[in-house]
């Protein structure tokens, strides 16, 4: 059908073609640009969603000490000395420990009890030797190599400690996400809404897929990768089809989708005499158009509206009817709509080199997957250094029996099983894991703090992504004065001046003040050895009772370095035996394979655990002066002066400065 004359005569120009920024701002100035309403989803429902709150750890995973292989469960110090030319020699309890039951036995030295894989760790045992290691001889164990205190072993609450954030507000909760929620045994999860987007495409020359294709029409493309488009970013859609070019038509079916979240329509939005879809949207309602001409090429005829309708603002988008135009401003302009409604950030997936930063062994004749979290390598042009990469590949070791680790991994690398090592510097191959994975905004390494998780999570509420890896206070110094991440968390107590963090800093690093931590001896308030004692007191119980077992912090960590201070030199019973975090130290009290530790207040707190003030340590923030201008920089600046942040950690025991 031919065209009125005086419609072709009466065809429009563009009025009003703005700037592609200008159209955005005021099309999103219009919007509620923030996720939509939670809902409690069934857990095997919840793939590919996106959580609506922090997931708090309700229990440590593992939820106690555990053998992670088949062997003997003895005290390290017994088996030093041992090779294939000094065997050592154990006598064998008559106590089996098998998975689901609780060890009755002591290991004392001198003894080795036969343990399974995942069998708790008796009391007194520090160490697992394979049971590959071992032999027998006249009903005595005999041992043909030497192993170190915490071999094959995983600490409770090493992966996950009980009251950690595990996954935080806004991930998308892919099949790893999920195993780390069904660890924890949680089944009902609160996730984003999905958005409910209607799309249909308009013209009478569009045919759909799969009928006769006459002359002069084509068939509707718009609609499907729309959709998919759509479907993509975790939304709902629900499809109307090919309305043709009638007013009454695009009125009813306009009025009809105001019950949906997001309306797209292609096809109509030319000034042309026969293009209706931009003027029926122009009477929906209020505020209406926002834009209509915008300077891209392609996409020009776009045309942005919100409507007011029920206390909701809907986005109603007339896209180019050519694909190519309808596509490009879908993802320019509607995408990112669509994201902050559904809660998430969609990443591309990428392929990339990376630089390991320091030396990394393997075991030779196994092949090893490692995984790792991808750090921006920033040399600043530091002429002593050469980028070789884009990507810094920072190996991720919390074992082979960990949770998190898989889920926080950007991806991983292949050492052959060739390889004894990989040399630091090394250019290796990244596989990335999900196609979602990139490296964050900010990355923060060193020593882990609940004020940090919290500083995080507020940072993803503006938008900004950041990985944590926790390598203990002197890790992340040295991490900052490599230039390999944006922040480090420390708490490192100078002897000699007494003070924290300030001497061990170089010229090259701004120091932030952070918040103090109150560091205390912890114990079980029913141990009348330690209850009613001053702190010198329960050193000295600690120290000289060797039935006593102490549970210590890792090398590198603050915490360790106020430990050695304490015991001036003294190992005290349970002294190899290192965990990562303060609550791992609580766990190990609370479970009592350990009898008392040194951990922060915070810890402790919603504990029955007896804690004896130590003193307050300075927990700040150091980061190298060339990235201080960072935008995201900035923002955590910002955040940590913020008066609602300040009251949030002076409810965790933090206690922030002047």
């Amino acid at each position: 059908m031919t065209k009125n004359m005086n419609e072709s005569i009466n065809q429009k120009q563009f009025l009003n073609v703005i700037d592609r920024d200008l159209a955005e701002k005021l099309f999103q100035s219009e919007l509620n640009m923030s996720a939509l309403e939670s809902e409690i989803v069934p857990l095997d429902q919840v793939l590919g969603r996106v959580l609506a709150v922090d997931v708090y750890a309700p229990i440590d995973v593992p939820g106690f000490d555990r053998s992670n292989v088949d062997g003997f469960a003895l005290k390290a110090e017994d088996t030093f000395g041992a090779s294939e030319d000094s065997i050592k020699s154990l006598k064998v309890g008559d106590e089996n420990i098998v998975t689901g039951f609780q060890p009755r036995t002591v290991v004392e030295f001198n003894l080795a009890l036969p343990i399974a894989t995942g069998g708790m760790l008796p009391r007194g045992a520090d160490a697992i030797v394979m049971i590959e290691h071992t032999d027998f001889k006249n009903d005595r164990l005999l041992i043909n190599r030497a192993i170190a205190p915490g071999t094959n072993i995983s600490f409770a609450g090493t992966d996950i400690s009980k009251g950690e954030i595990v996954l935080r507000k806004g991930e998308v909760l892919s099949s790893r996400e999920t195993g780390v929620l069904a660890a924890l045994g949680i089944n009902m999860v609160s996730v984003v809404r999905k958005p409910i987007v209607a799309i249909f495409s308009t013209g009478d020359e569009i045919i759909a897929p799969g009928m006769l294709l006459p002359l002069g029409c084509v068939y509707d493309s718009n609609s499907t990768v729309l959709a998919d488009a759509v479907r993509e970013l975790g939304c709902e859609v629900v499809c109307l089809g090919i309305i043709k070019d009638n007013w009454e038509n695009l009125k009813t079916t306009l009025d009809s989708c105001l019950k949906y979240d997001v309306i797209l329509l292609s096809g109509g939005t030319s000034k042309g005499g026969g293009d209706l879809s931009y003027k029926v949207v122009s009477e929906l309602g209020k505020p209406g158009i926002v834009a209509h001409g915008i300077a891209l090429k392609p996409g020009k005829p776009l045309c942005l509206a919100v409507v007011n309708h029920q206390e909701r603002t809907i986005p109603v988008v007339v896209l180019p009817g050519f694909p190519t135009s309808a596509i490009f401003t879908f993802q320019e302009f509607v995408a990112p709509v669509l994201k902050c409604m559904a809660g998430k950030l969609i990443r591309n997936k990428k392929t990339i080199k990376a630089t390991l930063p320091f030396r990394v062994n393997s075991e030779r004749g196994r092949t090893e997957f490692l995984l790792v979290g991808l750090v921006q390598n920033n040399t600043n042009g530091e002429p002593e250094k050469t980028i070789n990469s884009q990507y810094y590949a920072y190996p991720m070791g919390k074992g082979s029996g960990s949770v998190t680790a898989f889920a926080k991994a950007d991806g991983f690398i292949v050492i052959p099983k060739k390889n004894e090592y990989l040399e630091a510097d090394e250019i290796v191959d990244v596989h990335l894991i999900g196609k979602e994975i990139e490296p964050a905004d900010l990355v923060i390494i060193g020593s882990h703090c609940i004020g940090l998780d919290y500083l995080i999570s507020k940072l993803r509420e503006i938008g900004i992504t950041a990985k944590f890896l926790p390598v203990g206070s002197t890790g992340g110094l040295e991490a900052v004065k490599r230039n390999e991440c944006d922040i480090a968390g420390v708490h490192l107590l100078d002897e000699q001046s007494n003070t924290y963090n300030q001497p061990f800093l170089n010229n090259e690093i701004e120091l932030i003040k952070g918040y103090g931590r109150l560091q205390g001896f912890v114990f079980r308030p029913d141990d009348q050895r330690f209850a009613g004692k001053d702190l010198a007191a329960a050193i000295y119980i600690a120290i000289h009772q060797s039935d006593l077992l102490m549970v210590n912090r890792n090398k590198g960590s603050g915490t360790r370095i106020l430990i050695d201070r304490l015991l001036k030199n003294v190992r005290p019973s349970g002294y190899l035996a290192e965990v990562i975090s303060h609550t791992a130290v609580v766990a190990s009290i609370l479970q009592k394979r350990s009898d008392w530790g040194i951990a922060i207040q915070s810890a402790v707190e919603n504990t029955n655990l007896g804690f004896i003030p130590i003193a307050e340590e300075q927990y700040d923030f150091v980061i190298p002066k060339c990235r201080l201008k960072r935008p995201e920089i900035l923002a955590f600046l910002s955040l940590l002066r913020n008066e609602i942040v300040i009251k949030a950690l002076n409810q965790f025991e933090l206690k922030t400065y002047d």
